[in-house]
């Protein structure tokens, strides 16, 4: 055990009460042994129920698992400056909770990872505590701390009584963000429009045998059969149950009625094919996204090969009146920019209402950037038939956040043109003519002008394929400070309007060169190390005070960091996703890191995100938040889990940046 100066029975006294003990108390040098089943006072019991409650997992147990952590551990004192942990102490034998005071780590691996820190309401060291090895940093108490102390073998016996204790210990970060998600979610909950989470797995939804016949089944019976059950659609099957085909009611007018179709004809040769499924282990989200894209109304669900339900519109969005699909129609049914200004404020509604069903970081802000690409898309095409421009000549790209799907919903525009033409500088005027006009209907819209001109209405930006070409080549060939900046935005790039092609030989060109170039990669990393986590060197968070509040700013010193080394590592080991996500996902095999450090990257990126969308979203209503506060924190108005996993994720950023460090500073 570490050599305590007082450790006693957690019945015997309060951390509250004065520090030199006349309760009777264990000797440092005492090995620990077995508690006695002793059952604490009642009162004493009561007061250290309800501080429990308020920290993860004990808020999540049984009340008589809460009592059993209590009646099993020994309360330790530690003076400011002593040891509780290290190394040389040997295996470790108790479960540690901070009831007052704060324990920092450092020394060892510590020292590599800047040190942590743990506070009222932590448990420590997990890892060492179930792996039944001694830790490998040296744990110092702060300032006067209070720990209960919880007996390895203790430990493990209520881990298999109590479910939410054991799940705590075995996925702690995991655990943090999923009560850090729900506590969202109930925010939330008040605004939200529909009941039914967007979460849930296909699999999960009520199952009703789909309507299916064969494709030689005649129109009729299949019209029959559709009337009978009152269903807006029908499914055609093989005879192995997979699937072939629809038809469905909106579909009948153009393929049957108007061409006069016989209906005796065979339902194979009106039916719509190939048909666009889901399996089961999709989310209903995933769902709501194919029909926006698709313009379809019903999908079906597969499971090993066979369609075992099938999802409409109206049984994703029931009873919410504000959908994903009525957004994105209304977007393209907009005929001015009137119009799609009202959009955009719906976006934002959207956006909140679907924070509120527990929606996660990635999706959500995959899904406001589907309908931003819609909005955009429209504006580009309003434009262009006013103009008379032909957008079989042009793309509109996206880059920065947009490029890579990972809007939120303070964004600034960050865009640029590619345009064939047999004499640029004869055509370029009315590229950029039709390009600014663009950008302003956008500003209009909510998305604000890019203080840093990259934008299409700016020459630099409005280019051939050869000229665009041509400037990233400079900037991986000479990687000046400037070209190492604008790599950071041009290279998440991604065709949103006008001939889509024209984007792909510039994402060929980026993933193929920056691999075969370490000296601009080392010049990145330099880059993007630039970026540091607010953290101080103990592991705490380190905010910046302003009138009174302690402000952290979430996306530069947050999801930029993770966004940088993803692109990184991506560029390095030629990973063409452009997703954040799905880059750190590509590189974690690749770069020899385990699944937990992967999971630990990808979780703590999308924490971020997603605290920033409530940080956005929080104001209500359709405008768009001020893009310079947008993404700034105040501490102050953090609950404890979202304190506590804000910390923890800048952890992990600090730890990616020091791989950073090892493999492009050595």
């Amino acid at each position: 055990m570490p050599p305590l100066q007082r450790r006693e029975r957690v019945m015997n006294r309060d951390p509250a009460s004065p520090k030199t003990a006349s309760a009777p108390v264990t000797p440092a040098t005492t090995p620990a042994a077995a508690p006695a089943p002793l059952t604490p006072a009642a009162s004493l019991l009561a007061n250290l129920r309800r501080e429990l409650a308020a920290h993860p997992p004990f808020a999540q147990m049984a009340p008589e698992h809460v009592d059993r952590f209590i009646a099993a551990s020994e309360q330790a004192y530690f003076a400011p400056g002593e040891t509780v942990l290290e190394p040389a102490t040997g295996p470790v034998t108790h479960l540690f909770f901070v009831r007052r005071g704060s324990v920092a780590g450092r020394s060892g691996l510590a020292d590599a990872a800047g040190g942590f820190e743990y506070e009222a309401g932590d448990l420590f060291p997990v890892g060492a505590a179930l792996g039944q090895r001694p830790v490998t940093a040296t744990y110092t108490a702060e300032a006067d701390t209070f720990c209960l102390l919880l007996p390895a073998g203790q430990m493990q016996a209520l881990a298999a009584a109590s479910t939410a204790f054991g799940d705590f210990l075995n996925r702690r970060v995991a655990q943090f963000l999923e009560l850090s998600r729900r506590a969202v979610q109930a925010t939330y909950a008040s605004q939200t429009l529909a009941e039914q989470s967007l979460e849930a797995a296909l699999g999960s939804l009520p199952r009703r045998p789909p309507a299916s016949v064969t494709p030689e089944t005649p129109l009729a019976q299949a019209l029959a059969l559709m009337h009978e059950r009152r269903i807006g659609s029908v499914l055609v099957t093989a005879a192995d149950g997979g699937a072939l085909g629809i038809l469905t009611r909106h579909d009948v007018l153009g393929r049957v009625t108007l061409p006069q179709r016989p209906l005796a004809t065979p339902i194979g040769e009106v039916m719509t094919t190939p048909i666009q499924t889901l399996t089961t282990v999709h989310t209903a989200l995933d769902a709501a996204l194919l029909m926006s894209r698709r313009g379809i109304r019903h999908v079906p669900v597969v499971e090993d090969g066979r369609i075992v339900n099938i999802v409409s519109e109206r049984d994703l969005f029931a009873l919410q009146r504000l959908s994903l699909k009525h957004v994105s129609t209304s977007i393209r049914a907009a005929t001015d920019l009137d119009a799609l200004r009202a959009q955009a404020g719906a976006i934002r509604r959207l956006a909140r209402n679907l924070l509120g069903q527990g929606v996660h970081a990635r999706q959500l802000t995959q899904l406001i950037s589907h309908l931003n690409d819609i909005l955009v898309e429209q504006l580009v095409g309003l434009v262009a038939a006013r103009r008379g421009m032909d957008l079989r000549q042009a793309c509109w790209l996206a880059f920065g956040s947009e490029g890579r799907s990972e809007q939120t919903i303070a964004t600034d525009q960050d865009n640029g043109l590619v345009f064939e033409s047999d004499d640029a500088e004869r055509d370029r005027p009315a590229w950029l003519a039709f390009s600014r006009e663009v950008n302003e209907g956008l500003d209009a819209c909510g998305y604000p002008l890019c203080k840093g001109n990259v934008m299409a209405s700016n020459p630099l930006c409005c280019l051939t394929p050869a000229e665009w070409k041509a400037r990233f080549e400079h900037w991986m060939e000479h990687g000046a400070p400037e070209d190492l900046l604008n790599a950071s935005i041009y290279f998440d790039l991604r065709g949103v309007a006008g001939d889509i092609e024209l984007a792909a030989p510039l994402k060929a060109l980026i993933v193929e060169r920056a691999e075969a170039l370490p000296r601009f990669m080392k010049q990145l990393a330099l880059n993007a190390l630039a970026r540091r986590p607010p953290l101080n060197w103990l592991g705490a968070l380190e905010p910046r005070e302003a009138g009174g509040r302690k402000l952290i700013d979430l996306k530069l010193q947050g999801t930029a960091i993770f966004v940088d080394a993803a692109r990184l590592y991506a560029l390095a080991h030629g990973v063409a996703a452009t997703s954040t996500r799905a880059r750190l996902e590509g590189v974690a095999h690749t770069i020899g890191i385990g699944p937990q450090e992967g999971e630990a990257w990808i979780s703590a990126f999308e924490y971020l995100q997603s605290l920033r969308l409530q940080v956005q979203l929080a104001g209500g209503g359709d405008v768009a938040p001020d893009p310079e506060s947008a993404n700034l924190i105040d501490l102050t108005t953090l609950n404890d889990i979202d304190r506590r996993v804000l910390k923890e994720s800048m952890r992990v950023a600090r730890r990616l940046q020091q791989r950073m460090e090892m493999d492009y500073q050595r």
